[in-house]
């Protein structure tokens, strides 16, 4: 509304980013709006806030619903195989998925959410893998007005450079998920119980 302004504004446009988040809405377009309508240093706080909240809700629902429900959303063998993956080692490899996005922003919180990582872990590692693709689309948006500064070209460049990264990393984690999809299961329960020894 045009009259909140401010540290309300920032608040409150991290609350709607972290739902909007939740619902699917793709991150960078948020992150591109945080830019143009706070500057660099407050879109960045607020995108953060809001990425990290947005994650929290998805793992949330994820654990209440279970493997069951998500798979229409995300494809058995990979709900498998990323339950093997972040369950051994959780924070590490939700920290790479972050920093080099090559499984959907959203998969990756859903994933999660059925492997025995902790909160804290999973929380933590979507906070600091998320720094730096977030702060340069929210800088890209915030030096739009000029497309030629070095500044805007800058933010642009590493978020070509970061796809790059991340398509590299993304054929690496598939071949990774595939192999430990592949692997027998032991029965264990828990949240990320399942039975997915089929195709």
């Amino acid at each position: 509304p045009p009259q909140v302004s401010g540290g309300v504004a920032v608040v409150l446009f991290g609350v709607a980013y972290g739902l909007c988040t939740a619902a699917f809405v793709p991150r960078p377009f948020l992150n591109l709006a945080a830019g143009a309508l706070f500057g660099a240093q407050a879109g960045t706080v607020s995108a953060l806030a809001g990425t990290v909240l947005g994650s929290g809700i998805a793992f949330g629902l994820g654990r209440v619903l279970g493997q069951s429900a998500l798979r229409p959303l995300v494809r058995g063998r990979w709900l498998t195989g990323a339950d093997r993956l972040l369950s051994r080692h959780g924070f590490r490899s939700m920290l790479a998925i972050r920093l080099f996005p090559g499984v959907p922003f959203a998969a990756a919180n859903y994933c999660a959410a059925v492997s025995r990582m902790g909160w804290f872990a999973f929380l933590l590692a979507t906070a600091l893998g998320s720094i730096p693709n977030t702060a340069a689309y929210v800088i890209a948006g915030s030096a739009a007005a000029e497309p030629g500064s070095p500044v805007f070209l800058a933010s642009m460049g590493f978020i070509a450079l970061s796809a790059l990264g991340a398509m590299t990393v993304a054929w690496r984690k598939r071949a990774r998920l595939r192999a430990s999809a592949g692997a027998p299961t032991t029965p264990r329960s828990g949240p990320g119980e399942n039975t997915s020894s089929q195709p």
